[in-house]
């Protein structure tokens, strides 16, 4: 199982629950947390539980991984850890708040999707 094969099936289980702004960053040579992030927004609480939830599925059905996913759509941010990827939905308020692209900016982009 390769860890960008991970990150890609993360994104296109986003793309399928209507996830926007959607982008996979390498961020293996300046974090030693995590390979990859996937930063995604979502339009209402709903929506972000959704595409939480679709990573979720997505990830046990295809790999047979668990994980939870944490925080509230409530506060405007999900998270999913999956160690080598680490995926965060947020509301565009939030997204814009907290500025991951920005403030890891030093890593690479390796998909945008609008």
């Amino acid at each position: 199982m390769n860890t960008l094969e991970i990150a890609h099936t993360i994104v296109a289980a986003l793309e399928d629950k209507k996830g926007e702004n959607i982008v996979l960053m390498d961020i293996e040579k300046i974090a030693t947390f995590t390979g990859y992030f996937v930063i995604c927004s979502g339009t209402s609480d709903r929506m972000l539980d959704a595409l939480a939830d679709g990573v979720v599925d997505k990830m046990r059905e295809t790999y047979g991984i668990k994980s939870n996913p944490q925080g509230q759509s409530s506060s405007g941010w999900v998270l999913v850890d999956y160690g080598s990827v680490v995926v965060h939905c947020f509301a565009p308020e939030t997204r814009e708040f907290y500025k991951l692209e920005e403030l890891w900016r030093e890593g690479k982009i390796l998909l945008r999707l609008q």
